[in-house]
Protein backbone atom coordinates (compact mmCIF):
# COMPACT_ATOMS: atom_id res chain seq x y z
CA UNK A 1 0.00 0.00 0.00
CA UNK A 2 1.65 3.75 -0.71
CA UNK A 3 2.53 5.47 2.07
CA UNK A 4 -0.13 8.28 3.11
CA UNK A 5 0.95 12.14 3.97
CA UNK A 6 0.53 13.41 7.47
CA UNK A 7 -1.38 16.84 7.57
CA UNK A 8 0.22 19.30 4.96
CA UNK A 9 -1.47 22.55 6.45
CA UNK A 10 1.78 24.81 6.71
CA UNK A 11 2.60 24.34 2.87
CA UNK A 12 -0.59 26.56 2.63
CA UNK A 13 -1.46 29.97 3.91
CA UNK A 14 -5.32 28.38 4.78
CA UNK A 15 -7.29 30.36 8.05
CA UNK A 16 -7.32 26.99 10.69
CA UNK A 17 -10.80 27.73 11.30
CA UNK A 18 -11.20 26.92 7.67
CA UNK A 19 -10.82 23.89 5.38
CA UNK A 20 -10.75 23.92 1.64
CA UNK A 21 -12.31 20.49 -0.23
CA UNK A 22 -13.15 21.90 -3.69
CA UNK A 23 -9.73 21.64 -5.51
CA UNK A 24 -11.87 19.86 -7.96
CA UNK A 25 -12.91 23.65 -8.80
CA UNK A 26 -10.17 25.64 -7.44
CA UNK A 27 -6.82 24.77 -5.46
CA UNK A 28 -5.40 27.07 -2.98
CA UNK A 29 -1.82 28.00 -3.77
CA UNK A 30 1.23 26.50 -1.84
CA UNK A 31 3.07 29.37 -0.04
CA UNK A 32 5.93 28.31 -2.23
CA UNK A 33 3.92 29.74 -5.25
CA UNK A 34 2.91 32.70 -3.95
CA UNK A 35 5.96 33.62 -3.31
CA UNK A 36 7.07 32.37 -7.14
CA UNK A 37 4.50 34.62 -8.15
CA UNK A 38 5.32 38.02 -6.19
CA UNK A 39 8.82 37.75 -7.39
CA UNK A 40 7.68 37.13 -11.07
CA UNK A 41 5.78 40.31 -10.56
CA UNK A 42 8.55 42.10 -9.06
CA UNK A 43 10.51 40.93 -12.16
CA UNK A 44 7.45 42.76 -14.41
CA UNK A 45 8.57 46.19 -12.37
CA UNK A 46 11.89 45.81 -13.37
CA UNK A 47 11.82 44.38 -16.60
CA UNK A 48 15.68 44.62 -17.01
CA UNK A 49 16.15 41.85 -14.78
CA UNK A 50 14.34 39.88 -17.15
CA UNK A 51 16.25 37.23 -19.48
CA UNK A 52 16.60 34.20 -21.35
CA UNK A 53 16.29 32.25 -17.77
CA UNK A 54 12.98 33.62 -17.44
CA UNK A 55 11.57 33.09 -21.23
CA UNK A 56 13.53 30.00 -22.10
CA UNK A 57 15.11 28.01 -19.28
CA UNK A 58 11.83 28.34 -16.56
CA UNK A 59 9.33 27.20 -19.45
CA UNK A 60 11.99 24.17 -20.34
CA UNK A 61 12.16 23.10 -16.76
CA UNK A 62 8.57 23.02 -16.41
CA UNK A 63 8.10 20.93 -19.88
CA UNK A 64 10.35 18.46 -18.19
CA UNK A 65 8.60 18.48 -14.89
CA UNK A 66 5.16 17.62 -16.49
CA UNK A 67 6.85 15.01 -18.96
CA UNK A 68 8.39 13.23 -15.77
CA UNK A 69 4.82 13.44 -13.92
CA UNK A 70 2.95 11.61 -16.48
CA UNK A 71 6.01 9.52 -17.94
CA UNK A 72 6.80 11.90 -20.83
CA UNK A 73 9.36 13.43 -22.77
CA UNK A 74 10.05 17.27 -22.51
CA UNK A 75 9.38 16.85 -26.60
CA UNK A 76 6.50 15.28 -25.94
CA UNK A 77 4.33 18.85 -23.86
CA UNK A 78 3.35 21.77 -24.89
CA UNK A 79 1.67 25.10 -23.04
CA UNK A 80 -1.64 26.52 -23.48
CA UNK A 81 -3.53 28.47 -21.61
CA UNK A 82 -6.77 26.41 -20.87
CA UNK A 83 -8.24 23.18 -21.36
CA UNK A 84 -10.40 24.42 -24.18
CA UNK A 85 -7.37 25.36 -26.45
CA UNK A 86 -5.31 22.81 -25.76
CA UNK A 87 -8.45 20.28 -26.71
CA UNK A 88 -9.05 22.64 -29.76
CA UNK A 89 -5.37 22.03 -30.87
CA UNK A 90 -6.14 18.39 -30.87
CA UNK A 91 -9.68 18.33 -32.66
CA UNK A 92 -7.76 20.78 -35.49
CA UNK A 93 -5.35 17.76 -35.80
CA UNK A 94 -8.22 14.89 -36.00
CA UNK A 95 -9.76 14.65 -38.89
CA UNK A 96 -12.54 12.02 -39.51
CA UNK A 97 -14.28 10.07 -42.17
CA UNK A 98 -17.86 11.40 -43.24
CA UNK A 99 -20.28 9.40 -40.83
CA UNK A 100 -17.76 7.96 -38.29
CA UNK A 101 -18.62 8.86 -34.40
CA UNK A 102 -17.15 10.97 -31.78
CA UNK A 103 -17.76 9.48 -28.22
CA UNK A 104 -18.27 11.64 -25.43
CA UNK A 105 -19.88 10.90 -21.65
CA UNK A 106 -23.03 12.18 -20.46
CA UNK A 107 -22.38 15.66 -18.75
CA UNK A 108 -18.46 16.01 -19.82
CA UNK A 109 -17.37 19.26 -19.09
CA UNK A 110 -18.11 21.38 -21.73
CA UNK A 111 -14.80 22.04 -22.88
CA UNK A 112 -14.40 18.01 -23.97
CA UNK A 113 -17.56 18.34 -25.82
CA UNK A 114 -17.86 21.56 -27.64
CA UNK A 115 -13.98 21.36 -29.95
CA UNK A 116 -16.03 17.45 -30.87
CA UNK A 117 -19.32 19.06 -32.01
CA UNK A 118 -17.19 21.18 -34.11
CA UNK A 119 -15.28 18.59 -35.89
CA UNK A 120 -18.67 16.51 -36.81
CA UNK A 121 -20.38 19.47 -37.77
CA UNK A 122 -16.98 20.18 -40.43
CA UNK A 123 -16.21 16.61 -41.38
CA UNK A 124 -19.69 15.64 -41.31
CA UNK A 125 -19.68 12.93 -38.27
CA UNK A 126 -21.78 11.93 -35.18
CA UNK A 127 -21.12 12.82 -31.69
CA UNK A 128 -22.13 10.08 -29.28
CA UNK A 129 -23.00 10.65 -26.13
CA UNK A 130 -22.99 7.49 -23.54
CA UNK A 131 -25.59 7.95 -20.99
CA UNK A 132 -24.53 7.80 -17.25
CA UNK A 133 -24.60 4.12 -16.16
CA UNK A 134 -26.94 3.03 -13.09
CA UNK A 135 -24.13 0.57 -11.95
CA UNK A 136 -21.42 3.15 -12.46
CA UNK A 137 -19.52 1.20 -14.93
CA UNK A 138 -18.47 4.10 -17.29
CA UNK A 139 -16.12 1.44 -18.96
CA UNK A 140 -18.52 -0.98 -19.92
CA UNK A 141 -20.61 1.94 -21.21
CA UNK A 142 -17.93 2.95 -23.24
CA UNK A 143 -16.82 -0.03 -24.74
CA UNK A 144 -19.89 -0.90 -25.50
CA UNK A 145 -20.54 1.61 -28.36
CA UNK A 146 -16.66 1.32 -29.27
CA UNK A 147 -16.37 -0.46 -32.71
CA UNK A 148 -14.74 0.27 -35.99
CA UNK A 149 -17.07 3.43 -36.63
CA UNK A 150 -15.73 5.44 -33.86
CA UNK A 151 -13.32 7.53 -35.04
CA UNK A 152 -11.89 9.47 -31.60
CA UNK A 153 -12.66 8.91 -28.24
CA UNK A 154 -12.80 11.90 -26.06
CA UNK A 155 -12.52 10.85 -22.43
CA UNK A 156 -12.08 11.99 -18.71
CA UNK A 157 -10.23 9.82 -16.14
CA UNK A 158 -12.95 11.00 -13.35
CA UNK A 159 -16.05 12.46 -14.41
CA UNK A 160 -16.02 16.18 -12.85
CA UNK A 161 -19.47 16.05 -11.87
CA UNK A 162 -19.10 12.80 -8.85
CA UNK A 163 -15.66 11.44 -9.49
CA UNK A 164 -17.26 8.67 -11.16
CA UNK A 165 -14.26 6.52 -12.54
CA UNK A 166 -13.74 6.09 -16.41
CA UNK A 167 -11.22 2.32 -16.30
CA UNK A 168 -8.70 4.03 -19.27
CA UNK A 169 -6.88 1.31 -18.70
CA UNK A 170 -9.12 -1.04 -19.74
CA UNK A 171 -11.21 0.92 -22.56
CA UNK A 172 -7.53 2.27 -24.12
CA UNK A 173 -6.28 -1.24 -26.11
CA UNK A 174 -9.47 -1.22 -27.36
CA UNK A 175 -9.55 1.97 -28.98
CA UNK A 176 -6.33 1.00 -30.40
CA UNK A 177 -7.56 -2.09 -31.63
CA UNK A 178 -10.38 0.05 -33.67
CA UNK A 179 -7.79 2.21 -34.79
CA UNK A 180 -10.01 5.20 -32.77
CA UNK A 181 -7.99 8.51 -31.26
CA UNK A 182 -8.03 8.71 -27.45
CA UNK A 183 -7.94 12.32 -26.35
CA UNK A 184 -8.09 12.61 -22.28
CA UNK A 185 -8.57 15.67 -20.34
CA UNK A 186 -6.90 14.72 -16.91
CA UNK A 187 -7.74 17.80 -15.42
CA UNK A 188 -9.55 15.78 -12.79
CA UNK A 189 -6.82 13.51 -12.27
CA UNK A 190 -3.39 14.28 -13.12
CA UNK A 191 -1.60 15.67 -9.57
CA UNK A 192 -4.03 13.83 -7.40
CA UNK A 193 -3.32 10.41 -9.53
CA UNK A 194 -0.31 8.97 -10.67
CA UNK A 195 -0.90 8.80 -14.83
CA UNK A 196 1.41 7.06 -17.32
CA UNK A 197 1.21 7.79 -20.83
CA UNK A 198 3.51 5.08 -21.80
CA UNK A 199 0.19 2.69 -20.55
CA UNK A 200 -2.34 4.57 -22.17
CA UNK A 201 -0.89 5.49 -25.26
CA UNK A 202 -3.32 8.88 -25.92
CA UNK A 203 -2.93 10.52 -28.93
CA UNK A 204 -3.71 13.78 -26.86
CA UNK A 205 -3.73 14.54 -23.40
CA UNK A 206 -4.52 18.04 -21.73
CA UNK A 207 -4.97 19.20 -17.92
CA UNK A 208 -5.34 22.47 -16.83
CA UNK A 209 -3.27 23.76 -13.81
CA UNK A 210 -4.78 25.54 -11.45
CA UNK A 211 -6.91 22.31 -9.60
CA UNK A 212 -4.86 19.28 -8.62
CA UNK A 213 -1.82 20.67 -10.09
CA UNK A 214 -1.91 23.74 -7.27
CA UNK A 215 -0.69 26.20 -9.87
CA UNK A 216 -1.64 29.05 -11.72
CA UNK A 217 -4.65 30.02 -13.68
CA UNK A 218 -4.15 30.47 -17.25
CA UNK A 219 -1.66 27.80 -17.73
CA UNK A 220 -2.85 24.52 -19.51
CA UNK A 221 -0.30 21.39 -20.59
CA UNK A 222 -0.81 19.19 -23.87
CA UNK A 223 0.93 15.56 -24.25
CA UNK A 224 0.86 14.68 -28.24
CA UNK A 225 1.92 11.44 -29.02
CA UNK A 226 4.77 11.13 -31.48
CA UNK A 227 3.04 10.55 -34.42
CA UNK A 228 0.56 13.16 -33.41
CA UNK A 229 3.70 15.86 -33.25
CA UNK A 230 3.61 16.97 -37.00
CA UNK A 231 0.56 19.28 -36.84
CA UNK A 232 -1.00 22.49 -37.56
CA UNK A 233 -0.61 24.77 -34.27
CA UNK A 234 -3.80 26.98 -33.42
CA UNK A 235 -1.96 29.93 -33.54
CA UNK A 236 1.36 30.88 -35.80
CA UNK A 237 3.38 32.28 -32.98
CA UNK A 238 7.63 33.19 -33.65
CA UNK A 239 8.62 31.59 -30.51
CA UNK A 240 7.34 28.06 -32.16
CA UNK A 241 9.32 28.58 -34.51
CA UNK A 242 13.05 26.49 -35.18
CA UNK A 243 15.78 28.36 -33.96
CA UNK A 244 13.99 31.12 -33.78
CA UNK A 245 15.58 33.82 -31.15
CA UNK A 246 14.70 37.70 -30.57
CA UNK A 247 18.33 38.73 -32.15
CA UNK A 248 16.91 37.52 -35.02
CA UNK A 249 13.16 37.13 -34.94
CA UNK A 250 12.35 38.81 -38.10
CA UNK A 251 14.62 35.94 -40.14
CA UNK A 252 10.93 34.46 -40.72
CA UNK A 253 10.66 30.95 -41.20
CA UNK A 254 8.45 28.44 -41.90
CA UNK A 255 9.77 25.38 -40.07
CA UNK A 256 8.48 24.75 -36.30
CA UNK A 257 10.32 23.46 -33.01
CA UNK A 258 11.28 19.99 -32.91
CA UNK A 259 8.17 17.42 -31.72
CA UNK A 260 5.17 19.03 -29.84
CA UNK A 261 6.70 22.39 -29.10
CA UNK A 262 5.30 23.69 -32.19
CA UNK A 263 1.70 23.62 -30.42
CA UNK A 264 2.95 26.17 -27.37
CA UNK A 265 1.01 28.86 -27.15
CA UNK A 266 2.02 32.70 -28.01
CA UNK A 267 3.87 34.52 -24.71
CA UNK A 268 4.57 30.99 -23.31
CA UNK A 269 7.49 32.85 -21.55
CA UNK A 270 5.48 33.87 -18.91
CA UNK A 271 7.10 35.15 -16.40
CA UNK A 272 5.14 35.16 -13.26
CA UNK A 273 3.05 31.95 -14.30
CA UNK A 274 5.88 30.05 -15.22
CA UNK A 275 7.67 29.79 -11.87
CA UNK A 276 4.64 29.24 -10.11
CA UNK A 277 3.68 26.43 -12.23
CA UNK A 278 7.09 25.01 -11.51
CA UNK A 279 7.00 25.67 -7.58
CA UNK A 280 3.86 22.95 -7.87
CA UNK A 281 5.02 20.59 -9.70
CA UNK A 282 8.63 20.33 -7.51
CA UNK A 283 5.85 19.95 -4.26
CA UNK A 284 3.86 17.69 -5.94
CA UNK A 285 6.90 15.34 -7.13
CA UNK A 286 8.22 15.62 -3.85
CA UNK A 287 4.67 14.12 -2.36
CA UNK A 288 4.34 11.52 -5.09
CA UNK A 289 0.95 11.11 -6.59
CA UNK A 290 0.58 7.93 -5.20
CA UNK A 291 0.58 8.87 -1.57
CA UNK A 292 -1.70 11.94 -2.68
CA UNK A 293 -4.37 9.72 -3.71
CA UNK A 294 -3.82 7.46 -0.93
CA UNK A 295 -4.39 10.23 1.94
CA UNK A 296 -7.27 11.78 -0.07
CA UNK A 297 -9.01 8.17 -1.02
CA UNK A 298 -8.89 8.24 3.41
CA UNK A 299 -10.82 11.35 3.26
CA UNK A 300 -13.52 10.19 0.72
CA UNK A 301 -14.25 7.26 2.57
CA UNK A 302 -14.24 9.09 5.80
CA UNK A 303 -17.20 11.48 4.38
CA UNK A 304 -18.90 8.12 2.48
CA UNK A 305 -19.38 7.10 6.08
CA UNK A 306 -21.03 9.55 7.54
CA UNK A 307 -22.87 10.92 4.66
CA UNK A 308 -24.28 7.22 4.54
CA UNK A 309 -25.39 7.75 8.36
CA UNK A 310 -27.02 11.15 7.10
CA UNK A 311 -28.94 9.10 4.81
CA UNK A 312 -27.03 10.43 1.83
CA UNK A 313 -25.73 7.70 -0.97
CA UNK A 314 -21.84 8.20 -2.27
CA UNK A 315 -20.98 7.09 -5.07
CA UNK A 316 -19.11 3.59 -4.64
CA UNK A 317 -15.74 3.63 -3.38
CA UNK A 318 -15.10 0.46 -6.30
CA UNK A 319 -16.59 3.41 -9.31
CA UNK A 320 -15.37 6.73 -8.28
CA UNK A 321 -12.10 8.29 -7.74
CA UNK A 322 -10.19 8.12 -4.71
CA UNK A 323 -9.78 11.99 -4.45
CA UNK A 324 -13.06 13.15 -5.84
CA UNK A 325 -16.88 12.11 -4.27
CA UNK A 326 -20.62 12.71 -5.42
CA UNK A 327 -23.63 12.45 -2.89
Amino acid sequence: MPATLPNQRDFFDIPHDLAWSNCAAQSPALSSVSLAGAEGLARKRSPWTLGPAQYRDDVEKLRGLFAELIGATAGDISFGPSASYCLSTAAQNLTIEPGSRIVVLADQFPSHVYPWRYVTARDGGELITVPCPEDGDWARAVLDVLDERVAVLALPQHHWTDGGLVDLERIAPVARSCRAALVLDLSQTIGAVPVDVRQLQPDFLCCVGFKWLLGPYSLSFLYSAPHRQSGVPLEQAWCSRADSHLADIIDYRDDFLPGARRYDMGERGNYIAIPMAIAALEQIQAWRPTSIAATLRQKTCEIATRARELGLWPTPEAARAPHIIGL
